[in-house]
């Protein structure tokens, strides 16, 4: 796929796009928030030093050069729609692949482990996408999810909060995301043929900015909640000295992961009419 192609994929621009020099800020603070629950579940499971894993939407690469360590022997397909943050060299088992996996397919049967985090909220087709990702699964792989699912902003004891995270959400929708999608996932999973479906939530935490992960989120969104007049610049400057509070402490979100196992001498589940992927 050409990066042309790439570039009209509804994802790649607006709230996602890379070519926001804050991008790269947006996908760190999320390594640092969330990467230790990835790596919990991740190693909860029966992982192999030869397994062979994919990594849906590496962002910033954090966790596939983490597979790649942690399964030596086998190798680490790290695919993103723009790989500009991904680095090659940081392991000789990591391969990058720059590809729209709304139109791109892995040979059935291929993966020990696939992982992807706070991507297929973003997708259109994201229930069939669960459906093609399952079926990359080798007999006894396992699919692991990972999705935010948002808070209502009304039920934050902080009315600035309430502003800032409506005016959020609200644009997430504007741009084709779902942010409660993740309560579905488990079911998603099981109904893709995949056992032992199992599920974990990580409750997000606002405040602290030395911690925070929502300062470079909201800073990457601000000038599109300003162009809606959803929020005002007085709203963000106030939020950015609220976050100094240390008495100030708000939890607007939980990263849902679920995950199952593709079982042993089954057939890969058969992609959807019409949903086959190009390319």
């Amino acid at each position: 796929m050409t990066r042309r192609q790439a570039a009209t994929a509804p994802y790649r621009t607006g709230l996602l796009g890379n070519d926001d020099p804050r991008e790269r800020d947006r996908l760190e603070s999320i390594q640092r928030s969330v990467d230790r629950f990835t790596t919990d579940i991740v190693d909860g499971l029966p992982v192999q030093a030869s397994w062979n894993c994919l990594e849906l939407g590496a962002g910033a690469g954090s966790v596939a050069y983490w597979l790649a360590a942690r399964c030596p022997e086998g190798r680490v397909v790290a695919v993103d729609l723009d790989t500009r943050h991904l680095d090659a060299g940081r392991a000789a088992n990591l391969e990058i692949h720059e590809a729209d996996i709304t139109r791109h397919d892995y040979v059935p049967g291929t993966f020990d482990l696939i992982h992807a985090r706070y991507l297929f909220c973003h997708l259109r087709d994201r229930d069939e996408m669960i459906t093609r990702a399952a079926s990359w699964l080798s007999p006894d792989g396992w699919l692991v999810i990972e999705e935010p699912y948002d808070l209502p902003p009304t039920d934050s004891p902080f009315p600035l909060v309430q502003r800032i995270l409506s005016a959020y959400q609200h644009t997430c929708r504007q741009h084709g995301a779902d942010m409660t999608w993740a309560r579905k996932v488990p079911a998603l999973l099981a109904r893709n043929g995949l056992t032992e479906v199992a599920y974990a939530a990580n409750p997000g935490c606002m405040g602290g900015l030395d911690k925070d992960r929502w300062r470079p989120l909201i800073e990457r969104a601000a000038p599109a909640l300003l162009a809606a007049g959803l929020v005002t610049e007085g709203d963000l400057g106030q939020f950015t000295e609220l976050l100094k509070d240390p008495a100030f402490i708000d939890i607007p979100q939980l990263t849902v992961s679920a995950w199952g196992r593709r079982p042993p001498h089954t057939p890969p589940p058969a992609t959807p009419v019409g949903e086959r992927a190009r390319g």
